[in-house]
């Protein structure tokens, strides 16, 4: 479940208390792996996602940042041209110890009963905070750059994918079952744009990571992907995740059977009722087909969700029994509301 761990969780909130920075708290190695288990130990869910954030990676390649309460992340040196490329340098993973010694003490603790699960932030994404240097609702400052400096995005983008694959395969290598790709503002771009500016430098990456890794399934999730369901498809990742506004029947049609898919309950159905909760869980499962599903939200778990309803979804998932009826229900099902 996406943000498994975090701020709709008692245990954490009382955490954080204790430890106010979310730096502190996402690179402390015994921090990250407290929390880290905190909802495998309340709900046993398949998968043990590290508590981290896509930009931890950044001063490790030569881009510090600090979050702000308010703000949110915060880069003080925004990239806009080569003179500012000039800071970047090839990744040190050493500085990222505390996420390899975290996925090997993961590994350790969940045993055989969970896979661990790493992610990365895709190189357009990164690049939207190191150009705007931190959050935007308007992406103007990059979306420009496409235009007045290209040689420099094109630049910044071969550095973040080179970065991003050798982090990728640092996870993998320290413990990681699964790595998940979050190019969560690739939506915010036209499918074209994307094409340009997005897919090539996912697609090395996967190359990458496939040659090294090749045994290590890849998922690649962008946040409103209706538009590019066809062209993640592409990019030669295993599973694609689906946003909460695609319909998975539809999101299934359109991919095919040759692929996996991941998602996509509403994360606003925890805050209903358990009953419409289980039936839109049951929904989903039925539309996404007998194999190749992973259940999950269609993006994270809001802040304020009550926790009772994010262990009805765990409990929920356990009953699932899928088999022909229960096909052959959801294609009824599916009929009446067409």
């Amino acid at each position: 479940m996406m943000r498994q761990a975090g701020r709709y969780m008692a245990v954490y909130r009382k955490l954080a208390e204790r430890y106010p920075s979310f730096r502190e708290r996402s690179e402390t190695t015994d921090l990250i792996v407290e929390i880290s288990l905190q909802p495998w130990e309340a709900f046993h869910p398949d998968g043990v996602i590290i508590f981290s954030d896509i930009l931890t990676p950044l001063p490790a390649f030569g881009v510090p940042f600090d979050i702000e309460e308010v703000r949110g992340p915060v880069i003080q040196s925004p990239i806009h041209s080569e003179e500012g490329l000039k800071a970047l340098h090839p990744i040190d993973l050493d500085k990222l110890h505390f996420v390899g010694e975290s996925l090997k003490i993961l590994r350790r603790e969940v045993g055989g009963h969970a896979a661990v699960l790493g992610f990365v932030g895709a190189p357009w994404t990164i690049a939207t905070y190191i150009v705007e240097g931190g959050t935007t609702r308007t992406y103007t400052t990059i979306k420009s750059m496409c235009h007045t400096a290209p040689h420099v995005l094109r630049a910044l983008l071969s550095h973040l994918t080179r970065a991003i694959s050798d982090y990728i395969i640092y996870q993998v290598e320290s413990g990681a079952h699964c790595i998940q790709i979050f190019d969560s503002w690739g939506g915010q771009l036209p499918p074209d744009m994307w094409e340009c500016w997005s897919r090539p430098y996912i697609e090395e990456i996967v190359s990458v990571v496939k040659n090294k890794c090749p045994q290590t399934p890849l998922v690649l999730y962008i946040n409103g992907n209706g538009g590019l369901l066809e062209r993640m498809k592409g990019t030669g990742v295993d599973v694609i995740g689906l946003d909460w506004t695609v319909d998975m029947e539809d999101g299934r049609k359109r991919l095919g059977k040759e692929i996996s898919v991941q998602g996509n309950v509403d994360p606003a159905y925890l805050f209903s009722p358990l009953p419409a909760l289980t039936e839109e869980i049951q929904r989903v499962v039925k539309c996404a087909g007998q194999r190749g599903h992973i259940l999950n939200l269609g993006h994270g778990v809001l802040v304020g969700t009550p926790e009772e309803a994010v262990a009805h979804f765990f409990e929920v998932a356990r009953s699932l029994k899928f088999d022909t009826r229960f096909q052959e229900q959801a294609v009824e099902g599916s009929k009446l509301v067409v």
